[in-house]
């Protein structure tokens, strides 16, 4: 039988991690120290482990301890979630909504619609992070997500939307035009200033190019210019140093202002695909149902035909 000072256990251990120390973890859970350090002592007998590394100066997670860590703050979200379900059975959105954005389109697109919708819905409570690795979403107690490009076929259990295929264009700044002149053909793009975007791991992206024949194709280029951060080879391009082939929702401000100028319109081809992905044991719940709803209605992209 399940006893109520497992959960406790749990509760106070998860403090302590939090706060990094016994006595902080004390402070917020207005116990004594010992109380707290019996509960984790309980805690760890229990388990038959180790979850603290303890010395006089720091107190740290030991590699059990952060692994089950991670399992018991999404058990917390989840009995939180439980109970706002239950407690308070009103159809506003409530509660903890975690989210993961790709790093640029996120921060530039989708951030200032949550905000906005936490201002509408006061009892939301967004934790966001940023990342364009792949998430883990079951994994990592993710609510919903947005992702440019995704797998093949998603995992059981993941709820997704289709919003749409980004654009990819060439374009440059007008001083730069002036300077080096306007290729015409795909050929003599070899002879300009190139900006391309690289990974950590050392591999740089190609651009994407459509044959006569209507498929897509890559060619690795020659870059004189490599930048690991999207916004970073805007700013690059805008400062007249070359060309790029950039996603029209990246640029779209700096093409109205005259900052930069589309070469080669009839090079823009698709560019990745954009979608929403959620938790499905979770999508029922109203503060899901709404980010879904409004994400899925302000982000989706025209196709390049439109």
């Amino acid at each position: 039988m399940f006893s109520s000072d497992r959960l406790k256990g749990i509760t106070t251990f998860v403090a302590v991690a939090n706060a990094g120390s016994f006595v902080a973890a004390a402070e917020r859970l207005n116990l004594t120290n010992s109380a707290v350090s019996k509960s984790v002592a309980r805690l760890e007998s229990r388990l038959g482990m180790r979850l603290f590394e303890r010395t006089t100066r720091r107190l740290s997670l030991t590699e059990e301890g952060a692994a089950y860590h991670g399992v018991c703050v999404r058990l917390l979200a989840e009995l939180e979630e439980a109970e706002t379900a239950l407690v308070d059975q009103r159809s506003e959105p409530a509660g903890q909504l975690r989210i993961d954005l790709p790093a640029t389109f996120g921060r530039l697109n989708v951030l200032p619609l949550i905000l906005a919708l936490t201002e509408q819905y006061p009892g939301l409570r967004p934790r966001i992070t940023f990342t364009d690795r792949f998430v883990d979403l079951l994994e990592e107690g993710i609510d919903l997500a947005v992702r440019i490009g995704g797998p093949q076929v998603w995992p059981a259990g993941i709820g997704h939307r289709y919003l749409g295929t980004e654009r990819v264009t060439f374009c440059a700044a007008p001083a730069y035009l002036k300077r080096r002149g306007v290729p015409v053909t795909a050929e003599e793009l070899t002879d300009h200033d190139c900006i391309l975007f690289g990974r950590g791991d050392g591999s740089i992206s190609p651009w994407l190019f459509t044959d006569a024949q209507g498929q897509r194709e890559t060619r690795a280029m020659d870059g004189r210019i490599v930048v690991g951060n999207a916004e970073a080879v805007v700013a690059a391009v805008t400062s007249a140093c070359g060309i790029a082939q950039l996603a029209t929702w990246l640029i779209r401000d700096q093409l109205q202002r005259g900052e930069l100028v589309e070469i080669l319109p009839h090079l823009s081809t698709d560019g990745l695909a954009l979608h929403l992905a959620w938790s499905r044991s979770r999508e029922s719940l109203p503060k899901v149902q709404v980010l879904i709803e409004r994400l899925s209605e302000a982000l989706r992209l025209p196709s390049l035909h439109e």
